[in-house]
């Protein structure tokens, strides 16, 4: 009897996130239509663990560079404001290096506790400042019945209370999510959003912004953007006080202040320089959230083809709208003031490229 021939082996290939089942051949749309969207059903769930262990480090990165600004801040001013200006002038770097600062440690520390006391009390005021900035206005069961039965679903897949919601009467198509706490928070949709999406792709964008209260995002990125706004303050202030030359004449004498100098130096860059990567690393917090929203969605509704299809609406038709701004734009579910195409440098992007958060989407089948 002939051997029966194996059967072919299930060819893989690399996803965005993994290897994933090798996609079949799909036959080109005619011309001028947009592809079918697919799903290839994979590990949502350790597409969440990446995300937030991304996000972690994304924070630990920034608070590690507002510890070292203010270590440096306190540095400059141990050796200027403390030290005898003689010995100042004589001493090298390696010398200012050899001890601790102590104004180094206590402004270092000083800048963590300013944030955390700043975050506690943007925390206390909750969604409220998110509404007052976008304008937005609380609709009832019976003005929105359709928006109140989604959220409803999703709070109850999420395992959460339902949040107040919020509609924003402009016809641009856009969502939020605010609120520190899962029993104070609030879900706002734009006009525009009600009229263009279907229940389908309207489920998906609300499981996206339920995903954020559930995984505190929104506490992530208000402290995210505290300790932004805390490095480029104190940064801005350095500079300042540089150019009119307050506490920083000590080491300019022809002796041997070279190590004083470069200390100063190093300071000047870093206050140039730490604004610019701090709000970097903002984005990228901003960027790995929607990723965990997005993923966490599928998770909820189980069905990852309504957001796909809302993301690509949300895409067509992003513009501007009143109540948007450059302080709240990362709390929206797109960019309304920029979409960044898949190839454009995403370094200062709040959201990821639409294209990518597909392509990962269609690799987060519900199985």
């Amino acid at each position: 009897m002939a051997a029966m021939a194996d059967p072919p082996m299930a060819s893989t290939e690399q996803g965005p996130w993994g290897s994933k089942p090798a996609a079949e051949a799909v036959p080109e749309p005619p011309a001028g239509e947009r592809p079918a969207l697919r799903v290839v059903s994979t590990d949502f769930v350790a597409a969440q663990r990446a995300n937030r262990r991304n996000t972690i480090l994304l924070i630990v990165i920034l608070i590690g560079l507002a510890g070292s600004f203010g270590y440096l801040l306190g540095l400059v001013i141990d050796v200027y404001l403390t030290a005898d200006r003689q010995q100042v002038e004589n001493l090298e770097l390696a010398a200012y290096l050899a001890v601790p600062s102590v104004a180094g440690v206590i402004i270092s520390g000083g800048l963590m506790s300013i944030g955390l006391i700043a975050s506690a009390v943007t925390f206390a005021a909750g969604g409220r400042v998110m509404m007052s900035l976008t304008g937005a206005e609380e609709v009832t069961a019976e003005q929105e019945p359709m928006l109140h039965n989604v959220v409803e679903e999703m709070a109850i897949a999420a395992g959460l209370p339902k949040p107040k919601i919020v509609v924003i009467n402009t016809g641009a198509l856009n969502a939020f999510a605010a609120g520190m706490e899962p029993e104070s928070a609030m879900i706002g949709v734009t006009r525009g959003l009600l009229l263009d999406l279907n229940r389908e792709e309207l489920q998906g964008v609300i499981a996206h912004e339920m995903s954020h209260i559930l995984n505190w995002d929104t506490r992530y990125m208000t402290a995210v953007g505290i300790l932004v706004g805390l490095i480029a303050l104190v940064c801005d202030g350095v500079l300042r006080a540089g150019r009119s030359g307050v506490g920083f004449r000590g080491g300019r004498g022809k002796g041997k202040g070279g190590g004083a100098v470069i200390l100063v130096i190093v300071l000047v860059i870093f206050a140039i320089l730490a604004p610019i990567a701090a709000q970097m690393v903002r984005f990228a917090v901003s960027r790995q959230r929607e990723y965990l929203a997005d993923a966490t969605s599928v998770q909820l509704t189980r069905n990852p083809l309504g957001l796909m299809h809302a993301l690509q609406k949300l895409h067509d038709h992003a513009q501007p709208f009143d109540g948007a701004n450059r302080a709240t734009q990362h709390m929206f579910i797109v960019n309304p003031f920029k979409n960044f195409s898949a190839d454009a440098s995403a370094l200062m992007a709040t959201h990821p490229p639409i294209e990518a958060r597909i392509e990962r989407l269609s690799d987060l089948g519900a199985g």
